[in-house]
């Protein structure tokens, strides 16, 4: 849980479960599947299930606590912040569940700060992953050629990639939440068809959309 860091950056990596990085002292960027942060001591970053990210720290490190957070709550991944850190950290020391229920009870979301047109990018790939790429470097007077390469930078990994793991997440979350059939959720999110889909699901998260709709079904009954 405590994790002491003196490495100028961790290379693009994924996380199975959801979990909070609570930043003690020091500080980061982390750039991945919900955008670019800067974080420093006292915030937070919310992380849901399989996000993936490359992070860089300052020159003096950073020391992070991470804690795990339950399986099915909702909450809004990305920076927050919460009015008494020092309990949540004296709670998970002696009860984990407990110290995740009373951290995402009292978390407030901080709102996104874009610094450039990569963070812009993101953000769009996020809420609208069919987004066409060649029009958006239109619009902002960007080439195919600049986009790609300003966004592997920051991201690592290219903008059509971002935004295919953008509407895989989507997908996901729906075959999970909704009663959609599988063939519909695929056609709205703009997927080839519904092999498409289940390729594209079970390559981030290792299971197909039968067995997650079939684990949500469960869930519900219990």
């Amino acid at each position: 849980m405590w994790q002491t860091i003196r490495s100028s950056i961790f290379s693009r990596h994924s996380h199975q479960h959801a979990y909070a990085a609570i930043v003690l002292s020091g500080g980061y960027e982390e750039a991945g599947d919900q955008g670019r942060f800067r974080v420093e001591a006292g915030d937070i970053v919310l992380h849901e299930r399989f996000e993936a990210h490359i992070n860089r720290f300052s020159d003096s490190g950073a020391v992070v606590f991470n804690l795990p957070l339950p399986v099915g709550r909702s909450f809004l991944p990305g920076v927050a912040n919460v009015p008494d850190l020092d309990s949540i950290i004296q709670t998970a020391e002696t009860d984990q569940a407990q110290a995740a229920g009373l951290l995402l009870s009292t978390a407030t979301a901080r709102k996104a700060v874009y610094a450039d047109w990569p963070d812009e990018l993101a953000a769009s790939l996020i809420q609208y992953p069919s987004l066409s790429l060649s029009r958006w470097g239109e619009m902002n007077g960007l080439t195919p050629w600049a986009i790609s390469r300003g966004f592997m930078q920051v991201f690592g990994l290219s903008p059509s990639a971002f935004r295919a793991r953008a509407r895989s997440r989507q997908a996901w979350k729906a075959i999970a939440s909704s009663e959609a059939p599988l063939v519909q959720i695929a056609t709205d999110l703009g997927f080839s068809d519904q092999p498409h889909m289940t390729r594209s699901v079970k390559r981030m998260t290792g299971v197909g959309p039968q067995a997650w709709r079939a684990a949500a079904n469960r869930f519900k009954t219990n």
